[in-house]
């Protein structure tokens, strides 16, 4: 198996990780925009897509503001794609969304918060409880993210690159999404007020409407204590739901707990994708549902 990846970061080197693991034999490369770019361990670097022939699919991990124009320059290839959050920076991409799905070019946009064990075990508990409110946050520090790096120059931080909490976390909008399917409202509230004094917005506050019950999302690039719950309240008792931690509690007593982290589900995101979006006939997530979820985000 070869695959082919655009944008060597951080995030690129976690499913690098994943397909290692997957598979110690597999192929990657790299397309690089100059010769003296970095090389990284068995990963061979190609400076245009002709140099590789074969490519079993492509992970799209640059920064967001260029995913459209990759994504063309894939699709003119016919190129199945495992494409890394958040799909685009705007909402002027119909078009391109609509020639992947006439092409029937498979697809995935990587939200692997859907394969934590506490989120999987809370979409099967709910379905038969009275919801009446649901509070989701996540909030922790920019410049921990990378400590390498001066935090200021990464796309995250930047307006003009596509970065800003609002999207950088649609994990959360995603996975409210998957467990509880499109609202009929949405409201949005995005700032970047804070000390980190970044162009990017740093919070976002959503408020997405059910027939019979709101979700309030409240996400931030600026808390030095990380926390990112889940919180449903029902009729008969409240579910709290302990993302970094991988626990569940209902009514304060625990009723799900895993050893593993979010960090696990990187490999479970990539061995399902290759299993059964690559090589079966599975719509998980595709460009189509990652653009409507992005609307949710973004449209005014």
């Amino acid at each position: 198996m070869k695959v082919l990846i655009i944008g060597l970061g951080s995030i690129a080197k976690k499913h690098i990780i994943a397909l290692r693991k997957y598979d110690p034999k597999i192929e990657l490369y790299a397309l690089r925009s100059s010769k003296t770019s970095a090389a990284q361990d068995d990963v061979i670097n190609i400076y245009s897509l002709d140099e590789v022939e074969q490519v079993s699919f492509a992970i799209v991990s640059n920064p967001t503001a260029a995913h459209a124009d990759t994504i063309v320059m894939l699709v003119d290839k016919g190129v199945p794609m495992f494409i890394e959050k958040p799909l685009f920076s705007s909402l002027d991409h119909q078009e391109l969304v609509a020639r992947v799905k006439r092409l029937n070019i498979k697809t995935y946009v990587a939200c692997n918060l859907r394969f934590l064990e506490a989120i999987q075990f809370i979409k099967t508990h709910i379905a038969a409880k009275r919801i009446n409110e649901v509070n989701v946050y996540c909030g922790s520090y920019l410049p921990d993210w990378r400590p390498r790096l001066d935090y200021r120059t990464v796309y995250s931080a930047n307006k003009e690159m596509g970065g800003g909490v609002h999207i950088d976390l649609i994990h959360e909008i995603d996975y409210v999404y998957w467990l509880f399917g499109k609202p009929i409202g949405v409201k949005k509230h995005f700032s970047n007020v804070s000390s980190l004094n970044i162009s990017a917005f740093d919070y976002a506050n959503y408020l997405l409407s059910y027939p019979t019950f709101n979700v309030n999302v409240q996400l931030n690039y600026y808390r030095r204590d990380p926390k990112r719950s889940l919180e449903i309240v029902c009729e008969n008792g409240t579910f709290f739901i302990d993302l970094l931690h991988n626990k569940v509690l209902w009514r304060e007593e625990v009723v799900f707990e895993a050893s593993s982290r979010i960090a696990d589900t990187y490999y479970t995101q990539m061995e399902f994708f290759i299993n059964n979006i690559l090589n079966g006939n599975v719509y998980f997530n595709d460009i189509n549902e990652a653009y409507e979820i992005l609307t949710l985000c973004l449209e005014d």
